[in-house]
């Protein structure tokens, strides 16, 4: 598998605990060892996988070898970015892009950014105010 700074690699023992239970939105790049483009994409990955951390994780899954989760998915072709929140997929995007245009894809899957300073990506966890 290609390995990216900043991209953990799941497997069907992981998937559940890395993807659908995370707190944060999570986008699955479903990814093959002789996907071209797949390479291409991962430089782009791991800077958003560093740049975005408090607002997004970022994985890859092997296609290959995790059969069973690209066939639950619907995953036709590599790349397949999918991003799931709240254990649901709620965007799918296939084929590489450059960072600009990825970045402006899933801007509006992505956590808000923390002004807590706490770790906190939650908002609804903050009392509401009336003014």
């Amino acid at each position: 598998m290609i390995r990216t700074e900043g991209v953990t690699d799941v497997t069907e023992e992981t998937f559940a605990a890395e993807v659908l239970e995370s707190a944060l939105p999570v986008l699955v790049q479903f990814t093959a060892d002789w996907c071209g483009p797949c390479r291409q994409l991962a430089p782009v990955l791991g800077e958003i996988a560093r740049e975005e951390a408090g607002r997004i994780r970022i994985v890859q899954l092997d296609v290959d070898r995790e059969t069973a989760i690209s066939v639950r998915y619907g995953v036709l072709a590599t790349p397949t970015l999918m991003v799931f929140r709240a254990g649901e997929p709620v965007k799918s995007i296939v084929g590489a892009r450059p960072k600009r245009r990825l970045l402006q894809e899933l801007e509006d899957v992505l956590a808000p950014a923390d002004p807590t300073g706490l770790g906190r990506t939650d908002l609804d966890a903050f009392p509401k105010v009336r003014i």
